[in-house]
């Protein structure tokens, strides 16, 4: 043993550095040590840990009490606690307020323009004509003061007593819901306020998303609106049965009266068929659901005791009478719809402002038209024959009187078919297009003293077969004025004077003039110049009794032109007016020229003026009249008799007074041969001239004596024929008259010549009066 050697130094073992938190534990970490973020572990030691001392034997650690155990469990339910609070009350509280914040509350007026509301008509003088209800049914939005109480008390008594108090929910009723759901029971939980939303969106499927939207928006409801605000609304688009959305509709489709009109028993009866409005033509559901809302409003204090005691069921007004209380000519509602159209109120407008349409109809002589057409039709055993009646104002152009057939016919099978509108289907109009040829031919400067042949039959160069006159007295002589080709209905004077003097063309355009539609400027008729058939209302010429009636107004209102209406003017629901009709008129005949056009205008009313009594019909008291006559002959085909040949298929009358033109069509479906009774042929002063009769005296009786305006005649000098001795005058009409008439016809020919000369004379003495000058 080397005891020199030195020991080496004893190395001094490094201590590991004390935790600053002592023997418990290590030192915490900073901000995100998990006791400090609130996440330590589910299962922390419940007893400290204590570090074996350095060379010591190891510590056991301390057992579990019964006391941390306890701790320990109720922990763990503290826990689930928490979580389940945050379930069932925090998330959805957020989540509600979310909600809350997103929805918005429709306006009634809102609903209204979505679901449709029905459009009011109103007759001329402001009385109701009917309402045109939409698909979904008849509405009318009224203000809170226009319900009364006892109403809002009936069904705030039936379908939620708690809405006076409630927040838009029921908590006890959507316990009870869904207690009855699980249990198989019937009832709901839903609020007025609730029902309200629920109809307002359309949307009722049942599920958790559109229930909870439903409830944000209910309470949403009743934090921004007044409670009367809201049973108003709920009043206003609630559905009651009978095709009524609204209290206002109901109250007519049930009672016939306004909703301000309702007592306490017809306000239970609908509230009480709220709940079941299908079944509102069940007398025991219908009594039972009034006797169920009677006792709830006993019980909510609406009703004492004797008024519940003395209630008696009251009984609707038949079904039937419901619906036609309201009915609209459909044919009428057709036109109107078409001309708000044109100006901007389309369809989804039409039915989404609550409006009233003012119409040009007047009452009286709408009922004047239609019973001046079954008057007429009374008799007839032709169950082919149509027809249809059309009056317009010739100082407005408004439609007086519009009847266009029945608007509900039968089918092949004996089934309901809906008509078809005559009075806006275009037909050959026969002679009653001979005004317009008139009118053509004294545009060129010719007049009535002009002279034709009007002989028959004639034939023409280029035309295929000879133009005839219907009958001896449409015929005349070989140097026959224009003025008895007129009263005569001279076919073959009419067809002469449009092929080589006015041509097809100007017809047309003088037609255009007086108001005819064509289908290339929005109207329903045809002007057909490919032929001269448009001389006689033939071939391709086909007019409508709408265009015929306010064409005719033209020549009534002295040469002035006025568009065809049924508007005065729109108002919406509050009253203002969305649509006033601008009357526009021109000179129809002569542009920039008021006297030329009403001179031609008022020699046309002179040659028609003797037509009336020619063709046997009268005109009112006091009244002045002119008018034409039309016939369309039916094309016999193979498989008919001969006498299919002498059939009519198309009758017209048109004639007109100061204040109203009327044209009446009597014809069929295409050409077909129609018979009177006995089998006569129809013509137009047979049917069409009494009807058109039958009304100008229905309409025009009791109102103030008119006549026409005189204007100058037109006259071309070579028109004129050379005056002659009156001795030379007479030979020669004896010679005519021995040709064309036989024995006795001059002096029926010279009565009829002189009535047409007083007339034209007459008019040109008033004219020279009211110019200060005195004829010799």
């Amino acid at each position: 043993m080397n005891h020199d050697r030195q020991p080496e130094p004893r190395r001094r073992r490094a201590r590991r550095p004390v935790p600053r938190a002592g023997l418990l534990g290590s030192e915490p970490e900073l901000i995100t040590h998990h006791a400090h973020n609130g996440t330590e572990p589910d299962e922390p030691p419940t007893v400290p840990i204590v570090r074996q001392r350095a060379g010591g034997p190891p510590r056991r650690p301390r057992p579990l009490t019964a006391q941390d155990l306890r701790r320990r469990r109720w922990r763990r339910v503290r826990r689930i606690a928490y979580v389940a609070a945050g379930l069932f009350f925090v998330v959805p509280g957020i989540a509600f307020a979310l909600t809350y914040l997103a929805v918005d509350v429709p306006s009634p007026e809102t609903i209204a323009q979505a679901q449709g509301q029905a459009v009011t008509y109103l007759f001329s003088d402001g009385t109701e004509m009917g309402k045109d209800v939409p698909t979904g049914g008849n509405r009318q939005i009224l203000a809170p003061n226009q319900i009364p109480d006892v109403v809002k008390k009936a069904v705030i008594a039936t379908e939620d007593a708690s809405f006076e108090t409630n927040s838009g929910f029921d908590v006890g009723g959507i316990l009870r819901a869904a207690y009855n759901q699980v249990t198989g029971g019937s009832g709901g939980g839903s609020t007025i306020s609730q029902q309200y939303i629920k109809n307002a969106s359309g949307d009722d499927d049942p599920t958790l998303t559109r229930k909870w939207v439903e409830l944000a928006k209910s309470f949403k409801m009743n934090q921004t609106y007044e409670k009367a605000d809201i049973i108003t609304a709920y009043l206003n688009i609630i559905y009651f049965g009978r095709g009524s959305y609204g209290i206002q509709a109901a109250a007519q489709a049930y009672f016939g009266k306004d909703a301000g009109q309702l007592d306490y028993s017809q306000a239970a009866l609908l509230a009480g068929l709220i709940q079941q409005p299908g079944r509102s033509e069940n007398t025991a559901v219908a009594t039972s659901r009034w006797t169920t809302a009677l006792d709830r409003m006993l019980k909510n204090g609406y009703l004492t005791p004797a008024q519940r005691a003395a209630a008696k069921f009251p009984t609707p007004i038949p079904l039937r009478e419901s619906k036609q209380a309201g009915a609209l000519n459909p044919f009428l509602k057709k036109q109107v719809k078409a001309e708000l159209a044109a100006q901007g109120i389309d369809e989804k407008q039409y039915y989404s402002g609550g409006f009233q349409v003012f119409t040009t109809i007047d009452p009286q002589a709408q009922q004047s038209a239609e019973k001046a057409v079954a008057e007429g039709m009374d008799g007839q055993t032709d169950d082919r024959i149509l027809n249809a009646l059309v009056a317009v104002d010739p100082k407005t152009g408004g439609v007086l009187a519009y009847y266009g057939g029945e608007a509900i016919v039968k089918g092949p099978n004996g089934e309901d078919l809906a008509g078809r509108d005559w009075a806006d289907e275009a037909h050959n109009p026969g002679s009653s297009m001979k005004p317009f040829d008139l009118a053509a031919f004294l545009k060129l400067g010719r007049g009535l003293d002009a002279r034709f042949d009007g002989t028959s039959p004639r034939t023409f160069p280029g035309v295929d077969l000879p133009i005839r006159n219907a009958g001896d007295s449409s015929s005349c002589s070989q140097a026959c004025t224009v003025s008895e080709a007129m009263q005569r209905s001279t076919n073959t004077v009419f067809y002469d004077m449009v092929l080589n003097v006015t041509k097809p063309a100007g017809v047309a355009e003088a037609a255009r003039e007086a108001g005819i539609r064509t289908k290339d400027n929005g109207g329903r008729s045809e002007l057909f110049t490919g032929d001269n058939n448009i001389s006689i209302g033939g071939g391709g010429t086909q007019v409508t009794p709408s265009d015929m009636a306010s064409a005719y107004a033209t020549f009534a209102a002295g040469g002035v032109q006025r568009d065809r209406h049924f508007v005065q003017k729109v108002t919406n629901a509050n009253g203002e007016t969305a649509y006033e009709a601008k009357l526009r008129s021109a000179d129809a005949f002569a542009d920039n020229d008021s006297q030329k056009s009403a001179q031609i205008a008022g020699n046309v009313t002179a040659a028609l003026a003797p037509v009336i009594q020619f063709s046997r019909l009268t005109c009112p008291n006091g009244h002045e009249c002119a008018g034409k006559t039309g016939t369309q002959q039916h094309t016999p085909q193979n498989d008919e008799p001969a006498s299919a040949a002498n059939a009519n298929s198309q009758t017209w009358m048109v004639g007109y007074t100061p204040s109203v033109s009327a044209a009446v069509w009597v014809g069929s479906d295409g050409d077909k041969a129609l018979r009177g009774p006995g089998g006569a042929p129809l013509f137009g002063s047979t049917l069409a001239g009494p009807i058109w009769d039958r009304f100008m005296q229905l309409y025009l009786a009791d109102r103030p004596a008119e006549r026409f305006d005189r204007v100058a005649a037109i006259s071309s000098p070579q028109d004129r024929v050379q005056v002659q001795p009156p001795q030379q005058q007479q030979q020669q009409r004896d010679q005519r008259d021995s040709v064309q008439f036989g024995d006795g016809g001059n002096r029926q020919q010279n009565d009829q010549l002189d009535r047409i000369r007083e007339f034209q004379q007459r008019l040109q003495e008033l004219q020279d009066q009211q110019r200060g000058r005195r004829r010799p």
